[in-house]
């Protein structure tokens, strides 16, 4: 290896066993999961990465109690500064809901971070390209043949944890036959704060919805990091059609409202969400991380890459003992384990909040129901797992409906005082202003 992480000859020349596209904590979290189960893999694994570490990634860098789990599954640890936020504020308009985390959401710089990753894995035995990206790839009966950093390889397995613009994850869907629709949108940037402004947020993450009167369909947060600075974003549900010039605008409209500064540095990315009837694998391929798709209720991404990377690295063992490389069951065992039953939780969810109309309906119940958001977030602190408790959803669902009509006042009222966008009649609220994406408030 030089000093640059690229390969030597002798390394470009090898067949690996397995090579993966990605130095996220997706990728990282797979191979490191390959050298603990079987330590005679050293040497036969690769990670390759377009990028050189430390690099920039957005993200809200937010790590919640099964990204801790996970870490610790791994023998990884956190070595970086991090905030951490023993307290969620759910708010629209004039109402806020808060709730505590039973255990605290930790908030990184994913820069340090992810960097501080690729260092414990190295130390470990894995192999990590730096500036090396992943340029095209075949697959044939007996292995993967591919380019990175300029250089021809071989591998018997290729695992793209490469992210939304996966190479992978487009030669699986073209195989499977099901393009890709229209990812979820984030825009993120980071402020430099007064030590009085960011103490006011030091233990906090603030989740406000107060933007959906406008056409968004997500949320506008505000996370504290090290440094006396926030790290703040919008992520938005694809059902709603709105321009990152739209996002952006009102993005720096709502820091506006808090009075922050605005933001210089706004960086937007799409992101696709989990949906469990995309196929995740294909003859000797397998994606993870947000190449496999994110939690389309919240924007999560780094515990559902670090628990993803274990389940890939299970799936490849077999493989590699067996010498049946189609991992045909690699979606099932996504499906079925913890991370996979949350996703698919989340998706129908989403699907349910974020609807253009029937947001009006759903959202009460988030800002209304305090046992809702206590169990919401038991399931972010790691303590609880949603999809077990299919019960205390159900009697959430129940509630909801035998106090609808005064959730509905209430919320209505909250919604005409947030915006002019809509009047009150009757109780309901009622759109009176211009279309979805419009400059007005």
């Amino acid at each position: 290896m030089t000093s640059s992480g690229q390969a030597t000859p002798s390394m470009a020349e090898a067949t690996l066993d397995v090579a993966i596209a990605g130095a996220g904590p997706a990728g990282i979290s797979c191979a490191v999961a390959l050298i603990r189960r079987d330590p005679s893999l050293k040497g036969r694994i690769s990670v390759f990465d377009r990028a050189r570490f430390p690099r920039s990634k957005p993200c809200g860098g937010g790590l919640t109690g099964r990204a801790d789990q996970a870490m610790r599954a791994l023998g990884l640890e956190l070595t970086v500064p991090s905030m951490a936020c023993d307290r969620g504020l759910i708010r629209f308009a004039d109402l806020d809901r808060s709730v505590s985390l039973g255990r605290p959401v930790r908030i990184v710089r994913r820069e340090e971070f992810d960097a501080s990753l690729v260092a414990q894995a190295r130390d470990l035995g894995v192999v990590v390209q730096e500036e090396t990206p992943l340029e095209d790839f075949s697959v044939d009966a007996d292995g993967v043949s591919f380019s990175a950093g300029g250089a021809r390889r071989r591998a018997k397995i290729l695992v793209g944890a490469d992210g939304v613009s996966s190479r992978v994850r487009k030669r699986i869907l073209d195989r499977a036959g099901t393009p890709d629709g229209r990812p979820i949108r984030l825009f993120r940037s980071e402020l430099s704060v007064s030590r009085a402004v960011w103490q006011r947020y030091a233990d906090t993450m603030v989740y406000d919805f107060s933007l959906f009167p406008n056409g968004m369909r997500g949320y506008f947060w505000i996370f504290p990091v090290p440094g006396d600075r926030l790290n703040v974003g919008v992520m938005h549900d694809p059902s709603t059609p709105l321009s990152g010039g739209d996002l952006e605008r009102l993005l720096q409209r709502q820091l506006q409202k808090y009075g922050l500064p605005m933001a210089e540095a706004v960086r937007g990315w799409p992101a696709w969400g989990y949906d469990s009837s995309r196929a995740v694998s294909s003859q000797r391929l397998l994606l993870v991380g947000d190449a496999a798709g994110i939690d389309a209720l919240t924007g999560e991404g780094i515990a559902v890459g670090m628990e993803e990377g274990p389940l890939a690295a299970d799936q490849i063992l077999v493989a590699l003992r067996s010498g049946e490389f189609g991992f045909g069951g690699y979606r099932e065992a996504l499906r079925h384990a913890t991370v996979g039953r949350e996703l698919a939780l989340d998706r129908q969810l989403a699907r349910l909040l974020y609807h253009q109309e029937r947001w009006k309906k759903l959202l009460p119940l988030i800002l209304f129901d305090q046992r809702m958001v206590e169990m919401y977030a038991a399931r972010v602190s790691g303590s609880l797992i949603l999809t077990d408790q299919k019960p205390a959803l159900l009697a959430a669902l129940i509630r909801h409906a035998l106090h609808y009509r005064s959730r509905k006042v209430a919320f209505g009222r909250a919604l005409a005082v947030r915006s002019p966008l809509y009047q009150l009649r009757n109780g309901v609220p009622i759109r009176v202003g211009p279309q979805v994406g419009s400059d007005h408030e």
